[in-house]
């Protein structure tokens, strides 16, 4: 049966959810298997976009494909290439914060994500003056807005990184060299077959690594607590992280306190178990700079609890009383060092208004009008 590969592949990752060490009670095997919904529908559309003859851009992940804590700030998008073809990207740089790229080779492993063959921002290409741009990728590659394909050189992905989520998207679209202006070979049930089997590999291959990833870098680190940031692993050329875990009881806080840096774009977000972000859309899970409160003191003191501490910075965690922290800083254009990283506390959350330095909380109506305004700017930023 033709779908038949497909069909075990996620019988086998249906197993390796159910399998997951972190699971303890039904809550987690619910979301598990959502992860796991959203894993299948990712898979799928990789494997149906898996041309790299004639390839176009597709959004890697979103809130209902999530993969590998996932920035709720970022849209992010791939195309499949050759390396030893040349290629064209088009595109209108939009009013964002950043927009990066990146060359991955096509190393999946349970204990790796693929290797960074290159990466660069949009401060290394000439932008007109319109907005729009021309890049060109391929072997040998060098000049204006040129850059060279590395031997092994599989995906190219994008990032467009929103401090204010009201901020405009930009436009990508690209195409190789030498096929403009043709057209693609007739499907055949080959190809049909053989896209089953890559969507099935895909989804088994995400599912195993980025669990695999998040035990490797996050749950050997001491729990409520950040490290200082640090390059972000993967080869993201302008981006620093700090990352954590945390487990509270519902009667507790962990104040992450930060300096609101020079840094173009810094964020905070929580993550589940399974190594993906929490509901960004409907909750208050993460901020931005621009989002946040902003002390006299140029700190902003984010306070992550179960009950609402009637406070702007509340990082809500949505019943989930463990899980991962990560605060991001792109778009740098120096050495980070402990000084710019965060401090953390546990604390009770009847002790904030004591505890806290400048303690203002906010009423109900406030508070929604927050999250109506995260629900507004999500759905615009979809339709970009």
């Amino acid at each position: 049966m033709l779908t038949e590969p497909f069909a075990d592949a996620i019988a086998e990752a249906e197993r390796v959810v159910a399998e997951a060490p972190h699971i303890r009670g039904p809550q987690d095997l619910i979301e598990g298997q959502d992860y796991l919904a959203g894993g299948i529908r990712a898979s799928i559309q990789m494997a149906w976009a898996f041309d790299r003859d004639f390839p176009y851009f597709v959004r890697s992940t979103g809130p209902y494909t999530k993969m590998g804590l996932d920035n709720p700030d970022t849209l992010y998008f791939h195309a499949w290439l050759r390396d030893d073809a040349e290629y064209v990207v088009t595109g209108r740089r939009g009013s964002t914060t950043d927009l990066s790229f990146q060359i991955l080779d096509g190393s999946y492993s349970p204990v790796n994500v693929p290797g960074s063959l290159a990466a660069f921002d949009d401060r290394a290409i000439e932008i007109d003056h319109d907005g729009s741009f021309e890049i060109r990728f391929g072997p040998g590659l060098s000049g204006r807005n040129a850059f060279p394909l590395a031997p092994g050189s599989a995906m190219l992905v994008v990032r467009e990184v929103f401090s204010d989520w009201h901020e405009r998207p930009g436009m990508l679209r690209i195409h190789r060299a030498d096929r403009a202006g043709a057209a693609p070979p007739p499907l055949t049930m080959e190809t049909v077959a053989k896209r089953y089997a890559v969507a099935g590999k895909m989804l088994v291959g995400r599912i195993r690594t980025f669990l695999a990833f998040a035990e490797r870098f996050y749950l050997n680190l001491p729990v409520n607590t950040l490290t200082p940031p640090r390059l972000t692993p993967g080869g993201l050329a302008t981006q620093y992280s700090s990352a954590g875990h945390y487990e509270l009881a519902d009667d507790q806080a962990m104040v992450v306190t930060v300096p609101a840096g020079d840094a173009p774009y810094q964020g905070l977000q929580l993550g589940s178990m399974w190594y993906v972000s929490l509901d960004y859309v409907n909750h208050q899970t993460s901020l931005t700079v621009p989002q946040a409160r902003v002390d006299p003191d140029g700190m902003i003191r984010y306070v992550i609890s179960e009950r609402d501490p009637a406070l702007a910075n509340w990082i809500e965690r949505t019943g989930h009383d463990r899980g991962y922290v990560q605060l991001r800083w792109q778009r740098v254009s120096r050495v980070l060092t402990d000084a710019d990283g965060p401090r953390t506390e546990v604390i009770a959350v009847d002790d904030l208004p004591k505890q806290l330095p400048y303690y203002e909380p906010i009423d109900s109506a406030q508070w929604r009008a927050r999250i109506r305004e995260r629900q507004a700017a999500t759905a615009a930023r979809m339709l970009g």
